[in-house]
Order: structure tokens, then C-alpha cells, then sequence
């Protein structure tokens, strides 16, 4: 496992407490959706009785649907069982300060039962457990995540006073990769690229893209349960930041009709010398494991699109000609593919193009990792990559509801083996909680197109 050094040490936190620079500690973790939930403590209170016995928090928050409201189906909280509390323990390797909010640091925590053992459905705990299985082969997982957000002009609570209709973007046209368009929003983006700086992260870039008001902020490549720690922090803060900016942006999959926000996820394998395992001799550059193992991502692409995709709003970014999949398909630097091979040598890599801004990173990385491994132990045959147009090249098809997704995974006896019964359980039921809500929704559609003329 690689090393994990903190961005802010535990004795660095006591001297800055004592100090009277931190006064705020947050512990949180990521839920379902990959949102930061937890308590702000008194920082003397935290060090002299959270650090090291940790606190609880009640277990309803990994078996509520995204709007926080208590839901049946989930076997390990109901109102049966009493919503009892789960253990929430501070991973110190994630301390660090957080400069958007002044005199606060934060840390996040894994889930546990009282009894100490973990939390199987927590999305830490998953990808642990797949990055564990890794560990077994001597390999970790090095992972990008690449969000786009769309910055409107109004607040947070104007745009829900005007039910999220008629918002103003920050950019009135295509502004992808333009300075000019980026400098029209220089100094929200400066002040998130500079504070998530100042709370660990290492920010590469930022740029524009083509929908009215759509950026993303690039940050280097980490471990996995770093980047995805990383990735959960920095969508908090940008939030945050935006709010405090008197503006608001959305990481939604598709919040209109134009480009939606993806999340590409690019991701290589070292091994203990921190080498490259998926550079090789072969075609392309790509070693046999590289060749498995992306062979396990196609073989699992459509059973694990679930944790890729987790939400109604997600699978409207499957457009032909968009940017997004459509295709079961890889390629060498083909963007029209759900895989695409990139870099070469110690940079080669590849990136799943399914996942939107709205993904759980825990979840999806922990997919490719479990999808790879399948690839690798069955000794799977890469096919041929698309060199052409992937929209029209008669390609097996992603998923292009959320109902599909989940049946897929339902069934998937991939993901059984990968995951468990109780995971598989679990997030079958979120999806079928979402998807009775969605169809006991009446929405705008509906009335324009039924109230007179119906």
C-alpha cells in the first residue's frame, strides 16, 4: 500500500489548537452519494475524546434516499431495528486543514458496527475491501477523477426559490478550453484552485467547457482511497466556496439538454517499486495484466454500470455524438469509447467515460478494480479496439436507463462474487428507492405537454 502522509499531521493539529488557529474539527464520511456527512466538534473536545475512541452517528445515513427520507428495504437500518448508531473512526491520514472555513480542519472516518467490525455497504469499506484484494496480487490502484461543474449567477437559495428554472450561467456560449471564458470566472476558479491547494490537494489545471457556464478543475492523480477522499473534499469545498462567492454550481450528470458533466476516471497499476504494471511490450505499449485487465473492464462494463451511473438524472448523458458512451467499446485515445487507452510508459493508462459529476468515486473505483481483477484471474481476451465512430459501430450498449442498470446488477453473478450478497442488496435497493420516486414524480414535461392538449 502506498504511503498516505497527511496533508496535516496530528501534532501539527495540537499545536495549531493550542495556538488558537483551529478551533473547528469536522469528522464526516462519504454516504451513498458520496456526500460528507458528520458532526463539527469543539477542537479541544476532539482531541481529548474523539481522536482516539471516535464517535457514532445513526446508521439511518446509509439507508436514506437523497433527499435524507427514511425508506424501506435496506437490511441493515429500519425502523424495525430501532435506527441504532454505527461507529464513525477518524482515518488521521486524511487530516488536514480546510481554508474556505476559517479555523477548521477535517478528517474522514471509516464506519463501524459497535462490535468493531466494519460497515460492508459504507462505500470506504468497499473500495478498501477491492483495494485489498489488489494488494493481494502486489499491485495499488493510481486514480484521476475529472469533474465538470456548470457555475450559475444566482445563489444557492435563489435557485431553489425559482425551482432551478431560468438560472443564469456563468458563460453565455461554448467556451471550451478559452482563456477568455475561464477568465470571466478567474477568481471563483483561482480561489478553489488555491484553497484546495491549501487543504493537500495538488491542482494541475482549470479550463472551460462547452456548455454555457461549464469548467473543470484537474487535480494529480493519488492511491485510490486518497483520490477518492481528495474528490469527495473538493466537491464539498467547491460548493462551499461557490456559496460563499454568492453563486452556486452543479456537479449533476445532466442539468439541461446540451453537454452533461462527466467524471472520467483514468486509472493505472503499481507495483511495490511504484512501476508501471500495465506497460509492456505488446500492442500498444500495454502489458498482458494491462490487456486482462481491461478486458474485465468491457466484461463488466454493462453488470457494474449501476456504480458508474447511480441515478435517474445519470443515464441522460448517454447521447450519441456527445462525448459520452453509448458503446461497450475500447480505444486508443478515442473519446467516442467507454475505455479509452492514454499515455504511454509510465503514464499509460486508461479512462472510464461512463461516470458523471453525480458519481460515488468510492463506488466506481471500486467497481473498475473488482471488473480489472476479473479480467486478470480469468485471463480474459482483449477484442480489437474501435478505431472508427463507436456511436455507429454496432457495439454492445450501455445501459440507457437506471431500471436496466439495476436489473443488470441484480443479476450480475460478477457482482456477487466481487462485492457480496449484502452490497449487491443494498444498492439494488437505492436504485429502486430512486426509481419509485421518480415515477410517482409529475414533472414540468408532462404538464406542457398535457394540460390543454390532453
Amino acid at each position: 500500500m502506498a504511503d498516505r502522509t497527511p496533508p496535516l499531521a496530528v501534532p501539527e493539529l495540537r499545536s495549531l489548537v493550542a495556538g488558537g488557529e483551529i478551533d473547528t474539527v469536522v469528522l464526516a464520511f462519504p454516504d451513498m452519494q458520496g456526500r460528507l456527512q458528520g458532526k463539527r466538534f469543539a477542537a479541544p473536545f476532539f482531541l481529548g475524546e474523539v481522536l482516539d475512541h471516535g464517535t457514532e452517528g445513526c446508521n439511518y445515513l446509509l439507508a436514506v434516499d437523497t433527499e435524507m427520507n427514511t425508506v424501506d428495504g435496506y437490511a441493515m437500518a429500519s425502523w424495525e431495528k430501532g435506527y441504532g448508531d454505527f461507529a464513525l473512526h477518524p482515518d488521521t491520514t486524511t487530516l488536514r486543514r480546510v481554508p474556505w472555513n476559517a479555523g477548521t480542519a477535517l478528517l474522514v472516518a471509516d464506519l463501524a458496527w459497535s462490535d468493531g467490525s466494519p460497515v460492508p455497504a459504507a462505500p470506504r469499506q468497499i473500495l478498501r475491501r477491492q483495494s485489498a484484494r489488489l494488494a493481494e496480487h502486489g499491485w495499488t490502484a493510481n486514480v484521476g477523477t475529472e469533474l465538470e461543474f456548470i457555475v450559475f449567477k444566482d445563489t444557492y437559495e435563489q435557485a431553489w426559490d425559482r425551482d432551478y428554472r431560468g438560472l443564469t450561467p456563468a458563460n453565455q456560449y461554448n467556451i471550451d478550453y478559452s482563456v477568455l471564458g475561464t477568465g470571466r470566472i478567474e477568481p471563483l476558479l483561482r480561489r478553489i484552485r488555491n484553497e484546495m491547494a491549501a487543504a493537500g490537494l495538488t491542482v494541475e489545471s482549470a479550463k472551460g467547457e462547452c456548455n454555457p457556464g461549464q469548467h473543470e478543475i484537474a487535480f494529480r492523480y493519488d492511491e485510490a482511497l486518497t483520490t477518492c477522499d481528495q474528490h469527495s473534499v473538493y466537491k464539498t469545498g467547491a460548493k462551499e466556496i461557490a456559496a460563499q462567492e454568492g453563486v452556486s454550481l452543479t456537479f449533476m450528470a445532466k442539468y439541461n439538454e446540451r453537454e452533461g458533466n462527466s467524471c472520467h476516471i483514468h486509472l493505472s497499476l503499481a507495483d511495490a517499486d511504484g512501476g508501471n504494471v500495465m506497460a509492456g511490450e505488446g500492442p500498444g505499449g500495454m502489458s498482458p495484466v494491462m490487456r486482462h485487465f481491461l478486458a474485465g473492464q468491457l466484461a463488466a462494463l454493462r453488470d457494474f454500470t449501476l456504480l458508474y451511473a447511480p441515478n435517474i438524472n445519470s443515464y441522460k448523458r448517454f447521447q450519441p455524438g456527445s462525448f459520452a458512451p453509448t458503446a461497450v467499446a475500447w480505444g486508443h485515445d478515442n473519446r467516442t469509447c467507454a475505455l479509452r487507452v492514454v499515455g504511454r510508459g509510465r503514464s499509460l493508462r486508461f479512462e472510464n467515460r461512463l461516470p458523471g459529476g453525480d458519481v460515488n468515486p468510492y463506488l466506481a473505483v471500486a467497481g473498475m478494480i473488482a471488473a480489472g481483477l476479473y479480467g486478470v484471474e480469468q485471463e480474459l481476451d482483449l477484442p480489437e479496439p474501435c478505431t472508427g465512430n463507436a456511436y455507429t459501430a454496432g457495439h454492445a450498449q450501455v445501459p440507457t436507463t437506471l431500471r436496466e442498470a439495476a436489473e443488470l446488477w441484480e443479476t450480475s453473478p460478477l457482482a456477487k462474487a466481487a462485492f457480496g450478497d449484502e452490497v449487491v442488496d443494498h444498492y439494488l435497493n437505492a436504485a429502486r428507492v430512486e426509481l419509485a420516486a421518480y415515477e410517482a414524480a409529475v414533472t414540468d414535461w408532462e404538464r406542457r405537454r398535457s394540460f390543454e392538449r390532453h
